[in-house]
This record gives C-alpha cells, structure tokens and sequence, in this order.
C-alpha cells in the first residue's frame, strides 16, 4: 500500500513533490498559529481593561487577526486541495498495483473487486485524516511545546513556580492520562470492527450470488440468519462506540478547564494578567489537542487497523498464493 506509492519511479514526482507541498504549508500554518498566540496577550489585556484604552487601541489590537486570519484561510484551503488530489493520486497508484498483483496469479479471493475498489478508496481517504492530524500535531508540538514551557516561569503561583516547565508536564500528565483511560475502554474496538466486516462480507457474498440467481431470493431464511449475525456484531459494536463516546465527550467537554483551574489562583490575587492567562490557555489547549488525537480519532484508527488488515492479508494472498487455498476467499 505504502511501497506501490512512494517507492515507484512513476508516482515519485508526485508522492514526495506533494508531500514537500503540504509540510511547507503546515510550517506555514504554524508560523501564523505563533503569531497569533503572540497576540492574544495585548489583545485580552486590553479588552480586560477597557478605560485605560481608547476604541482606536481596541480596534488596533483586533486587525493583525483579520490579516493572518485572511492568510490561515488561502493556507487552508490550498493545503485542502493539494491533499486531496495527494490522496487520489496514491489511491490510483495503490489500485492498479493491486490490479497487476491479481493479473499475474492465480489465486482467487473472494471480494477481489469490493477490497481493490471499495476498501482503497475508503484506506486511502481515512489516511488523508490521520496523516494530516498526525503531521500538524508533531509540528504543533515542536512549536508551542518551547512556547508554553517559556510562559510556565511567568506563573509566579506556590505549586507552579516550583516546578520547571510546569505547564508543559500539567498539559502532557491530561494528555496521557486521558489516552491510557481510553486505550482501556476502547481495547475490543479493533476485535469487533473486524468481526463486523466479516459479517457484512459473508452477508453481501449471498446477495451476490442472488443476483446470479434470482431464484435464491425466494429463501429468506439463509439471508435472515446472516443478516442476525449482523445485527448482533453490530449491537456490540455501538454499545462499545457508545461506552466509549460517553468518556470522550466527557474528556474534550470538561478538558479546556485545566488551564483555568491551575492558574485560577494567580489570576484573582494579581499574579497572572488576563492577557498572559489567555496566551497560556491558546498554547496549553493546541498542545494538548494535538496529544488527545488518538482519543478523538480512536473509533477512526480502530477503522483504518481493520482496512490496512483487509488489504494486507489481499495483497499477501495474491503475491503468494497458497494452492490449497485457491477459491476460497477470507472475509
């Protein structure tokens, strides 16, 4: 899936010329996420005290964020659309080096067309997500990290002056805290994602031979024990999703509190200006999202294992068939 794109003479240009593209406009996009944290301490400190300022103050104060906000915005959507057509360009690579694989053997797996057409198409948009998430967070990571860990010897309180880097352990000890809590409640998504595909793919196997013979319709009593089988994986599957939304949501609702009640005690006694608690906040919240990814893409990543594990075995099965096995298909 990775070798058919990035590791082909005809698809080089391309895979690492896009991916030259869309890291320069992530630097980009950081570079402007800086700026505007840079901001947020004149910006606050004058709204939280508006008589010793004017309205020309205010609104001189509130244009940098039109201007890089007009920047963010052609970034944006430049970086949208050369990952998009990034994404096609390596579906069609990773489909007709499928196609190749399955024209030279002669091994024959069930679902062939629906894993080269169906189960591509939905690996290679899922990693259009993650890849995406995951490279913005790295460089998020590098960038405000050092920001945040600047601002923790500002934080004149008992408890935080004391400890260097304060807020950048307070932010990473929420972060992995919250990514053990959900590596527990989410461990059998994967198990029953899995069992649920296979569930479908013996499901659609027998309408497909209802279409060769219409006469099959006539006995619903096959079709029904294997749509059950469906609906039973299926019940499991959303009661977990269901079990797990619950801490999720609970998790990326209350989360944004952390900053405010560790630095809650400064601000009331004169320590910490509101300006420098909302700079604070604007660092500590981009760096912990970037660490909660996992928690708020589990069920995606839980997707994407199972389609790269589809894949996988097929391309496995088609380089090396086994004559044993030939005709008989996984699901």
């Amino acid at each position: 899936m990775f070798r058919a794109f990035f590791r082909s003479k005809r698809w080089f240009p391309r895979a690492y010329g896009g991916s030259l593209a869309i890291l320069v406009l992530l630097v980009l996009q950081l570079g402007i996420a800086m700026v505007t944290n840079k901001l947020n301490k004149r910006f606050y400190d004058i709204w939280a005290d508006p008589l010793h300022h004017t309205v020309a103050d205010l609104y001189d104060a509130m244009m940098p964020f039109v201007w890089w906000g007009l920047a963010t915005m052609v970034i944006t959507t430049l970086a949208t659309y050369i990952t998009c057509k990034f994404v096609f360009w390596w579906r069609e690579a990773v489909t007709f080096h499928y196609v190749t694989l399955a024209r030279r053997t002669c091994a024959k797996v069930e679902g062939a067309s629906q894993r080269i057409q169906e189960d591509i198409a939905r690996f290679t948009k899922v990693m259009e997500t993650m890849a995406w998430t995951i490279v913005n967070s790295v460089f998020t990571i590098i960038g405000f990290v050092p920001i945040l860990w600047v601002l923790s010897r500002g934080v004149q309180t008992t408890i935080l002056a004391a400890i260097p880097g304060s807020l950048v352990w307070a932010c990473f000890a929420t972060s992995i805290g919250g990514f053990l809590v959900s590596w527990f409640l989410g461990r059998k998504l994967p198990e029953i994602e899995s069992d649920q595909q296979k569930t479908e793919a013996v499901f659609r196997k027998e309408l497909t031979y209802c279409e060769d013979d219409p006469q099959k319709y006539a006995d619903e009593t096959g079709l029904r024990d294997l749509f059950r089988d469906i609906r039973r994986n299926y019940f499991r599957l959303i009661l977990h999703n269901g079990l797990f939304d619950i801490w999720k949501n609970g998790y990326v609702t209350y989360i944004w509190m952390a900053p405010f009640a560790l630095l809650a005690g400064g601000l009331v006694v004169g320590l910490v200006s509101f300006g420098i608690m909302m700079q604070i906040n604007d660092a500590f919240t981009r760096v912990n999202n970037t660490l909660t990814q996992f928690i708020q893409n589990w069920q995606l990543i839980t997707e994407t294992r199972s389609i790269y594990g589809r894949l996988h075995e097929f391309e496995q099965r088609l380089a090396n068939p086994e004559p044993d096995q030939e005709g008989v298909g996984s699901v």
